[in-house]
């Protein structure tokens, strides 16, 4: 999947005005998580996506690996996406899993289930995988 095949993705599914808002909210989504998980899982998940995308991943603002639960990862990708009022969270916490969505049928099989190992198995982080759940569901059963 080339960049712009990735954008237009993301912003069909999200239904954004244009590529700037797009990019700022893969940009939000991808610096967070690269900051969430280690270094080396970053890399990984990063080397299949477009080079205008995959250094979101891997070149973190901060330190990889650090430890902050759903609701700071939530805080972190709004104040990146601009996205700053209380009730932006559910908007912001939908483009978080439609990206991850995404990134997840740009890379193969697996690698973002090695992503999500390395995140606490709880309510908010789970959520984080829904679209990529239920797109493996519709899958299985078809």
């Amino acid at each position: 999947m080339n960049f712009d095949e990735f954008t237009g993705t993301v912003q069909n599914r999200l239904e954004l005005p244009g590529t700037g808002e797009t990019v700022r909210a893969i940009r939000a989504t991808l610096t967070t998580l690269g900051e969430r998980i280690q270094e080396g899982e970053a890399t990984d998940l990063a080397g299949p996506l477009p080079m205008e995308i995959d250094y979101y991943l891997t070149d973190a603002v901060a330190e990889h690996g650090q430890r902050f639960d759903w609701d700071e990862f939530l805080d972190r990708v709004a104040e990146r996406e601009r996205q700053l009022a209380p009730d932006d969270r559910a908007d912001v916490a939908y483009h978080a899993r439609t990206v991850v969505a995404v990134v997840s049928e740009a890379t193969p099989e697996g690698q973002v289930d090695q992503v999500r190992a390395q995140l606490p198995a709880d309510e908010g982080w789970d959520s984080l995988f829904e679209l990529v759940d239920s797109r493996e569901a519709a899958s299985d059963g078809a």
